[in-house]
This record gives structure tokens, sequence and C-alpha cells, in this order.
């Protein structure tokens, strides 16, 4: 056991005091989410409807599509989970995402993870949606629209290659479920 003086005492009581003030105090004062985020807002949810599209080995493929989106850090970081399912019940995809924000240059980051592979791409807001583009091989480009409209969610993936027209990849068409208190929920409490 350590020896203490009471100024050693005194100093401790004060720190905790100030942690104590301090802590509610900054949560108070949180600013309110950012302009930019709330427009994503129409994506959260939970969706659930069909994905077709053609696979690295060119076959076509169909399956069940799941979306959840919700946000964390007052609503600063979108996170969003996709997952396909097989007819029988198996999962054929999952991927996971995060969105924020830069208020200076009013643009947005995503970064993606999905089948060992991960990336940091630019995404930008549509009036009712999202579009962002990850590189797809030398000059070429997968670009996902994203178009939300009364509870539907539609999204297209394209191969975009210099010098061909676009080619469809991907179609998902969503119906929205309900709301989700994911991930936010649940935190892991003192």
């Amino acid at each position: 056991m350590k020896n203490t003086t009471p100024l050693t005492n005194m100093l401790s009581g004060a720190l905790l005091i100030a942690l104590l003030w301090v802590g509610p105090a900054t949560a108070q004062n949180a600013p309110a989410q950012s302009t930019l985020m709330q427009k994503l807002d129409i994506m959260k949810g939970t969706w659930v409807g069909e994905a077709k599209g053609i696979g690295r080995d060119g076959k076509q493929y169909v399956v069940r599509q799941t979306e959840r989106v919700g946000s964390m850090l007052n609503g600063d970081v979108l996170v969003i989970e996709g997952r396909g399912y097989r007819p029988d019940g198996t999962l054929a995809f999952n991927a996971l995402g995060t969105v924020s924000s830069d208020e200076k240059t009013g643009g947005y980051e995503m970064r993606a993870y999905a089948q060992g592979r991960s990336g940091t791409y630019r995404m930008e807001s549509t009036k009712n949606g999202v579009i962002w583009e990850i590189p797809a091989g030398p000059q070429a480009t997968m670009r996902y629209t994203i178009t939300i409209e009364s509870g539907l969610w539609h999204e297209v993936g394209e191969y975009l290659a210099k010098d061909q027209p676009p080619r469809q990849m991907i179609e998902m068409k969503l119906k929205r479920t309900g709301d989700t208190d994911w991930p936010a929920a649940q935190p892991v409490t003192p």
C-alpha cells in the first residue's frame, strides 16, 4: 500500500471533482449533428429485399439482401452493414462501411470492408440518396448509386471502363422495414 499525504489526498479529490464536473458539462455542450450528416438520415433503418448481379466468376446470382444503417458519435458517423443470403439461408456476402463528413470541404468519406478487402472512398450526397466510386482496375471504376424514395432503397452498381459503355453489375431493391438503434444501442457502461 502506498503512503499518501494529506496533500496527495486533497489533489486526488480535486481531480475527481474536476472530472465529475467537466464530464457532464462537456456532454451537455456536445455539438449537434452536422448538417452534412443529416442529409444521410434518409438511409437510417433496416432494409430487406433482393439483390441480383454478376459475380467475379461471371455467373449471375440472386440473394436476399438486408441492410442496417445507424449512427454513432452524436450522428457524426454513419455505420452501414449489408448482408446477402442465399436461398438456403446461408450468408453469401457481408460488408461494413462507415461514413463521416468534413465540414471544411463539404464532402464525405466512406471506409468500406468486404470479402477481405478494404478501402477509403469519396462519397457524395444527392437529393434522395448517395453516390460513391471504387477503383476497379486500370482506367476502371465501380460506381454505386443509391436512390431512396417512399421507403424504397434502389441501388445500382455499374462498372465504368475507359472507352466502354457502363455495365450494370448489381441491382438492389429494398424496402424499409423499421428503425434501428444499432450500433449505438447498449454501450458498455462503467
